[in-house]
């Protein structure tokens, strides 16, 4: 199953789900994690796959070598996951952007009027740390206005899946006491993270008003890759072996 976005030009972008690839057995079928076990040659079949839909090749992709923080780069060519970062940005309609995610949140975002577009990985140390306004000042810094800017935050762990300690908590209350709002307690030690929504107030914040939230759970929707639900399946034996599924957007 996938997902598409109202405010965004549905030919133009897309949050994949599990579905409609090549691979087996754990990363079912439309894994796009290099750093899996997965057979190689499967995944660069599945990211052709992903690339038709818009008509365009495997090498039109910029896409990133991802690590969960704030570090957002300009496009300007295609890239195969050389460029550290969690957000790119660009205004070159030749390039189809695209992030990984396997419970994180993908954001895409766009200025139709201006000829820009993003994409951020929003880990929850990633958008604690500013990977959203990165992104979107970079976007600026191409041309885009924020009060044009469509922002769809696609299928990641919804609160009632993402349980916490407090170790984490705290990250986020060093930040601001409002941050516990995102926090609901579940037991004496245990809360529940509302990743997506605390993701909505940050684009939010910046000066993004249309923004379309999918409240789909990686966790619970088994036609979504989940790295908790396979942690919790014991289906990781391996450090990076697990399956993840792709979002993206072009000009």
């Amino acid at each position: 199953m996938s997902w598409q976005a109202k405010n965004l030009d549905k030919k133009k972008h897309c949050f994949f789900g599990s579905a409609g690839g090549v691979s087996q057995g754990l990363y079912a079928s439309l894994n796009t994690n290099l750093s899996s076990r997965d057979d190689k040659e499967n995944i660069y079949r599945n990211f052709d796959v992903i690339t038709a839909q818009f008509n365009m090749k495997r090498s039109d992709i910029f896409t990133m070598r991802q690590s969960i923080t704030n570090t957002a780069v300009i496009a300007r060519k295609p890239s195969w996951f050389e460029v550290g970062a969690d957000g790119a940005v660009t205004d070159n309609p030749n390039i189809l952007l695209g992030i990984k995610t396997a419970d994180c949140a993908p954001v895409l975002l766009a200025d139709y009027q201006n000829g820009v577009i993003g994409a951020a990985h929003a880990g929850w140390r990633g958008a604690c740390s500013g990977i959203i306004e990165n992104v979107v000042a970079l976007m600026e810094k191409l041309g885009a206005e924020r009060k044009n800017i469509a922002a769809a935050i696609g299928p990641c762990m919804q609160q009632k899946s993402f349980q916490t300690k407090e170790d984490m908590r705290s990250v986020f209350l060093a930040k601001s006491a409002d941050n516990a709002k995102y926090f609901k307690p579940e037991t004496a030690e245990t809360y529940l993270f509302d990743l997506s929504g605390y993701v909505q107030d940050k684009l939010r914040a910046v000066g993004v008003e249309n923004i379309e939230n999918s409240g789909i759970d990686t966790y619970s929707t088994p036609d979504y890759f989940s790295y908790r639900r396979n942690t919790r399946s014991g289906l990781i034996k391996y450090d990076k072996d697990y399956p993840t599924q792709y979002s993206c957007i072009r000009l």
